[in-house]
């Protein structure tokens, strides 16, 4: 039961913050931001209207469905004019615009926080350099998706009662994810974390997030052979897989020869731990089975729902 919350939360360390990288983050702002989301489950009336007067601006030049409609939800919730861009080929970016003058012209608009999803990577942390508001990154590329990493690890946090101690395995396409990335570096800010990249050679995990957790002591596993699967299935509390992000393979033959490797079918939960949870941050394509929808393993539908609540909660902590 949650406990009973009457007023918002209040926590100065996010406050006019951009969040560009999940490396951005510490252990308290993910905890206060934790806690905002549970105040905004257990009494949402208080965080109705709560940025009336504000203006949110969502700029999207990449395809969006759950980020996007989260981000929209809750500025609404919290009252505050949505302004911004969903389909660049109807707006001046169509016609040669820099991201620069992009950014320039939305804040001459009024915006006071802007949430960014740009193909480009790296685009996030130039408009946080050149924007004189608050940047969020909505997804960069194939580099990060930090907002998507708080989503995930609330998701955890709320099935398991703590992340510390957590023992997951990311399975499918890791080298163009940005959700595993940003993941994988949040999740350094717990005690005692193990984590298995299950992916062929050619998909596994950029060794930029290898150096990273390596410096922060991480214990991590690179496992390429699919046979491995089914053994640590029976050591792993949370297994996360991700879909093969065919936009971004460099060769489409190669897409076509990987896709349906890896399937997550019901037939796993006879081997795995009767309790592990299964997430994906969607959408998916034929790499998780419909069938596993109706067990208490799927924790993915939960985990996009709940993306309403984080981004409450977020943008509530960054405009105060």
């Amino acid at each position: 039961m949650l406990e009973q919350f009457t007023e918002p939360l209040r926590y100065e360390g996010l406050r006019g913050r951009d969040i560009v990288s999940a490396k951005d983050l510490s252990r308290g702002d993910l905890e206060a931001i934790f806690r905002a989301a549970d105040t905004y489950r257990e009494n949402p009336s208080i965080y109705r209207n709560l940025l009336r007067r504000k203006t949110i601006a969502l700029i999207f030049v990449e395809p969006s469905t759950r980020t996007f409609h989260s981000f929209e939800r809750a500025s609404r919730i919290l009252g505050c004019d949505v302004i911004g861009i969903r389909d660049p080929s109807m707006t001046s970016i169509a016609k040669g615009e820099s991201l620069h003058d992009t950014i320039r012209m939305i804040e001459s608009y009024g915006a006071d926080l802007i949430v960014l999803r740009h193909p480009s990577k790296g685009a996030a942390l130039y408009a946080a350099e050149i924007s004189n508001v608050p940047v969020i990154n909505g997804g960069d590329g194939g580099r990060e998706h930090p907002t998507q990493a708080i989503l995930d690890l609330y998701t955890i946090h709320r099935k398991r009662g703590s992340i510390d101690g957590l023992r997951i395995g990311f399975l499918g396409d890791l080298r163009f994810s940005r959700t595993v990335p940003s993941l994988s570096y949040a999740l350094t800010l717990y005690s005692d974390i193990e984590i298995y990249y299950i992916a062929p050679p050619i998909l596994q995990i950029r060794r930029e997030v290898e150096i990273y957790l390596e410096e922060r002591g991480v214990k991590y596993e690179k496992i390429s052979e699919i046979e491995s699967l089914a053994k640590i299935l029976r050591n792993i509390d949370v297994l996360y897989v991700t879909r093969l992000q065919k936009e971004r393979f460099p060769d489409p033959s190669e897409y076509e020869r990987l896709r349906g490797v890896y399937t997550v079918t019901p037939e796993i939960l006879r081997i795995a731990r009767r309790d592990i949870g299964i997430m994906h941050p969607l959408p998916r394509v034929d790499e998780l089975s419909p069938e596993l929808d109706g067990t208490p393993n799927a924790w993915y539908f939960d985990q996009a729902r709940w993306g309403i609540d984080v981004r409450v909660a977020l943008l509530s902590l960054v405009l105060g």
